[in-house]
């Protein structure tokens, strides 16, 4: 993978951490990094260690995450408000990333995680899909 690979596929990346609530499928990010969509999947994954796809529910969580604990919204208005359209899919990929429900995320008390600063709770807060790699990271 060459250099300019790289910069095209991390403008791809760049697009889906300010776009993640909009419809973005692996075509149109494609088109962001000028290859063709199956290239562009391999070359992804490749360089990020995950499927585009993947990547895009991770920050779709992540921001679910932060919309949870504020308790401001339902668990629907959530889905809707990160870029999900369907609140089974949601569901499942929230849990799955974060080892417990959206309704049971938010009925926890999230006091300790307000005392710290964003940019260090978004370290220990971000969902993972590989926890025994992530702990072993952060022993």
């Amino acid at each position: 993978m060459t250099l300019e690979d790289l910069v095209r596929l991390r403008r791809a990346r760049d697009r889906m951490d300010r776009e993640y609530a909009l419809p973005l499928d692996v075509p149109a990010l494609a088109r962001t990094a000028l290859m063709s969509p199956g290239h562009f999947a391999r070359s992804f994954r490749a360089a990020f260690g995950e499927t585009p796809y993947g990547y895009l529910m991770t920050r779709r969580v992540e921001r679910a995450k932060a919309l949870l604990r504020r308790g401001d919204l339902s668990v629907t208005e959530v889905c809707l408000a990160v870029g999900c359209t369907s609140l089974g899919s949601f569901s499942s990929r929230f849990t799955e990333l974060v080892g417990e429900t959206p309704s049971a995320y938010r009925a926890r008390d999230h006091e300790e995680v307000a005392a710290i600063p964003p940019c260090v709770a978004r370290m220990y807060t971000r969902p993972v899909r590989n926890r025994w790699a992530d702990r072993a990271d952060r022993a």
